[in-house]
């Protein structure tokens, strides 16, 4: 599972990097900033779960949890703002929203992988 989480950061991180050289060279493309960011971030929380899940210093079944909110957060969150960009529509209404709202909830479930660990 954790090479998987690597392999997910990994395209995270490059995704990121690419909007963020979009954002920076293409015209009126602000937005894509925001979305790089979350994405290069989380991609590095990603790398960063995956490491104290193989020390042990998170509980595994709500760290997994974590990790993929990470995941599936900054996907609706850089999608919809990406999609916004360059089709003028949204993934779905309130994607964005949803997105962080699961970025939220993924560290506060690292929050408590942490403490449930430690007893």
């Amino acid at each position: 599972m954790a090479r998987l989480l690597i392999a997910l950061a990994g395209l995270m991180g490059a995704a990121g990097v690419a909007l963020a050289a979009a954002s920076a060279h293409g015209t009126d493309a602000s937005r894509l900033a925001s979305a790089s960011a979350m994405l290069l971030f989380h991609a590095t929380a990603i790398l960063a779960v995956a490491a104290l899940l193989a020390r042990g210093l998170l509980h595994g079944g709500i760290g997994l949890v974590a990790a993929f909110g990470f995941v599936i957060g900054a996907a609706l969150f850089a999608g919809d703002l990406t999609l916004r960009q360059y089709a003028g529509h949204s993934l779905f209404p309130f994607a964005a929203p949803t997105g962080g709202t699961v970025m939220i909830a993924s560290w506060l479930a690292v929050t408590l992988a942490a403490v449930v660990a430690a007893k």
